[in-house]
């Protein structure tokens, strides 16, 4: 059961020299999920939005978001970003075929479209997930906001999310119809 599954015993999988010289050759795979509460008609209520600092050190706004690793499922590893990020009981409920929303390409120069990322070019499967437990974020995420679809639309909040993240987020409230 996803449920009992232990931390990846080896986060670091590359190493940075490694990492580094593959970030400049070719495209990473990466899944991000906008976590959401909703309720008994499965309407979203709530969109939880984490609070990280940033490797330049800057405090963001942004969503689950990691790389998928070698031989791992996108359903596993979007389970393994969500528990990393949200913590062990947040209990994320993925349908048995995660089908994405969005799939977002971010390129090393901003001009390139709408999404960037300066370390890297990456093709992104972006997916709206239900969590029902208690969200207690870990790693370098410093909370974790709950908020109600239309604040989290606004201006104000998806100014603060890097790489067009905050299109992203919009695009993920659009596609369970809870954009106005």
């Amino acid at each position: 059961m996803s449920f009992l599954r232990t931390p990846d015993p080896n986060p670091g999988w590359l190493s940075d020299d490694e990492l580094a010289q593959i970030r400049q050759r070719l495209p990473l795979l990466y899944v991000e999920a906008v976590p959401v509460r909703v309720d008994g008609l499965g309407q979203v209520t709530e969109v939880g939005i984490l609070l990280r600092v940033s490797p330049s050190g800057s405090i963001n706004r942004t969503i689950v978001s990691g790389r998928v690793m070698y031989g791992e499922t996108l359903r596993d590893a979007l389970f393994r970003h969500l528990e990393k990020d949200l913590g062990p009981m947040a209990f994320p409920q993925l349908p048995a075929s995660p089908t994405p929303f969005s799939v977002a390409e971010y390129f090393p120069p901003p001009t390139l479209g709408q999404y960037s990322d300066e370390r890297q070019h990456a093709v992104s499967l972006a997916y709206v997930v239900p969590v029902t437990g208690t969200c207690d974020p870990r790693q370098d995420a410093l909370e974790l906001t709950w908020m109600t679809p239309e604040e989290a639309a606004s201006h104000s909040v998806t100014a603060e999310m890097e790489g067009g993240r905050g299109a992203l987020l919009k695009a993920a409230l659009a596609s369970v119809g809870r954009l106005t």
